[in-house]
């Protein structure tokens, strides 16, 4: 029998790294302190989790002045949205298995 979990994409298995896929999934792009509040999360561990999301290639971090004020943001890449999508799939197929 196939492994129903094999398809499980362990870059999205802390809570933090899926609220910033959720949230970059269903908009455009989000800045640093967007997803900041959204996931009541700390500078340090939203700066890891988007690094280590960057890293897979899962993201793309853009910084830029805004005036004088940097702003970073962040928006999914192609190869991104696929492997959140076959996640997002997997789980539901773990699901409907029960």
């Amino acid at each position: 029998m196939k492994n129903i979990i094999q398809n499980i994409n362990k870059a999205f298995d802390h809570r933090i790294r899926l609220g910033i896929m959720s949230v970059l999934m269903v908009n455009e792009s989000a800045d640093f302190n967007t997803l900041k509040e959204l996931l009541g999360v700390t500078d340090g561990n939203l700066a890891s989790h988007t690094k280590a999301l960057e890293l897979e290639n899962y993201i793309v971090i853009e910084k830029q002045f805004i005036g004088k004020k940097p702003n970073t943001s962040y928006r999914t890449t192609k190869e991104g949205r696929k492997a959140f999508q076959d996640h997002i799939d997997a789980l539901e197929k773990l699901i409907q298995k029960r």
